[in-house]
């Protein structure tokens, strides 16, 4: 995984994170979801390189092989402003003054984060499978409350980490061909070591907190993402089920938005990574072109993603304007 790229441990003080780097151009941040690693991104990362990326994957802080910070009663070591911290001062400790900030899952939190508490740093913007944590939190119901349970039993003090260390591989039910051999046995290392475990579930007790009340302190304040934004959402996940179209959600919260689905499960990196990785350099390429996403080159993207669904409701279209403008010439003669 991951050649020819520099992986190390980088000290910034309160944490040591665990940082897989390569490429040279412009430079981007890849943050993962959970329980994963950076190992998620094998297949994304070095394609992002060789499209002329410099690519930086780190664990989070509390996940992976990254340091476990002191554990607070107000979670506060886990908010995504203090993960977004690490990664400001990351980024700093690499000479990236500014970069893209690409988030999968509980990752997105704090990309989100990253772009509303470091506008100036961040460029663009790349959401995958997430909405803001108090738009989850105001529209959960019974269907949310069923699918996304591990938000609420994750922030149950010490009953989930008993649940999860009596067996994890049964709990996380990893695939080993799914994910890839290496980036499995990563995973299967940390999801078997109790602090990890621990740390991570830290990150949804903050959710139902002080990350929440930070969502809260932006929207009071009119806070918005000013940079370009981009949303991508799985055609076969939960997002758009739950809460309907997601684009309209996250127009709320961000000026220069774009998005579509991408035919793929919860696991994006993982499950279509190809064609994760040709809507992130559309989106993140240098090319003013590029930078603003033309309709066109979304169109052309859109039929790629979706594949066959989007093939049909695109030929419908189209089919129904020729006829239209058949039936027209017909008409006029």
């Amino acid at each position: 995984m991951f050649e020819g790229f520099t992986d190390e441990m980088v000290d910034l003080g309160e944490v040591q994170l665990r940082v897989r780097f390569g490429g040279d151009g412009p430079p981007v941040l890849l943050i993962h979801g959970h329980p994963r690693t950076s190992a998620t991104w094998h297949r994304v990362a070095p394609a992002l390189a060789a499209s002329g990326f410099t690519v930086v994957c780190p664990d989070l802080r509390g996940y992976g092989r990254s340091s476990k910070p002191r554990i607070r009663d107000d979670h506060r070591q886990q908010a995504k402003r203090a993960v977004a911290d690490d990664l400001a001062e990351l980024m700093a400790q690499l000479d990236h003054d500014q970069f893209a900030v690409v988030g999968h899952d509980r990752g997105s939190h704090v990309a989100f984060r990253l772009a509303m508490d470091y506008p100036s740093h961040v460029t663009r913007l790349v959401i995958i499978n997430a909405v803001p944590i108090i738009e989850a939190l105001e529209r959960c119901d019974a269907r949310v409350a069923e699918r996304w349970f591990e938000w609420f039993f994750y922030a149950q003090p010490e009953v989930p980490e008993r649940v999860i260390c009596a067996d994890p591989l049964a709990w996380y039910r990893p695939d080993a061909q799914q994910m890839g051999e290496e980036n499995y046995a990563e995973l299967v290392e940390v999801i078997n070591d109790a602090a990890t475990v621990r740390a991570m579930l830290e990150d949804y007790r903050a959710s139902l907190s002080v990350d929440r009340d930070a969502d809260r302190a932006d929207r009071l304040a009119g806070r918005t993402i000013g940079c370009p934004a981009l949303f991508l959402w799985s055609h076969h996940g939960d997002v758009e089920v739950l809460f309907g179209d997601p684009l309209a959600m996250w127009k709320a919260w961000a000026e220069d938005l774009r998005g579509c689905a991408v035919e793929s499960g919860p696991q994006m990196a993982e499950e279509n990574p190809g064609a994760l990785v040709t809507a992130l350099t559309e989106f993140l390429g240098d090319s003013p072109e590029k930078a603003g996403a033309p309709r066109g080159s979304w169109w052309r993207l859109g039929l790629n993603l979706l594949g066959r669904p989007a093939v049909g409701i695109w030929t419908l279209l189209f089919g129904t304007l020729g006829y239209t403008m058949w039936r027209g010439r017909m008409v006029s003669r």
